[in-house]
């Protein structure tokens, strides 16, 4: 029988748990304040990232998390995006895999959206 890994999504400002598995920030820009030195993290996967064009369109309004979550997975596609994509699939394989995104509001990111990939 496989072992059951936990996808998750968290705050970069939240303080890190120990059954985090790997720490992997999808934002493409670095947390606000946050040091390097105290993010905790093991990857930094950008590349996932949605669009600027889509995110400033988005800006994580919760009316818009449908259609911003259909757009992002036609972006997914993106040969890069895809690639970094197929990455974290791996990483979910090995032990558990912690999303950490910098938003407010993390269950209507991008994070979460990837997340919900990876469990599927």
């Amino acid at each position: 029988m496989a072992a059951i890994h936990e996808v998750r999504v968290r705050r970069a400002y939240d303080a890190p748990e120990q059954d985090d598995g790997s720490r992997v920030l999808v934002d493409r820009l670095w947390p606000r304040g946050l040091a390097k030195t105290k993010a905790h993290l093991d990857e930094w996967c950008k590349q996932v990232a949605p669009s600027t064009e889509l995110r400033q369109w988005y800006h994580h309004d919760p009316d818009l998390f449908e259609e911003f979550e259909r757009r992002y997975r036609g972006e997914l596609n993106d040969p890069e995006r895809a690639h970094t994509l197929a990455h974290l699939r791996e990483l979910a394989k090995t032990g558990n895999l912690t999303l950490i995104t910098a938003t407010k509001q993390p269950d209507i990111s991008e994070a979460e959206v990837l997340a919900e990939i990876l469990r599927s």
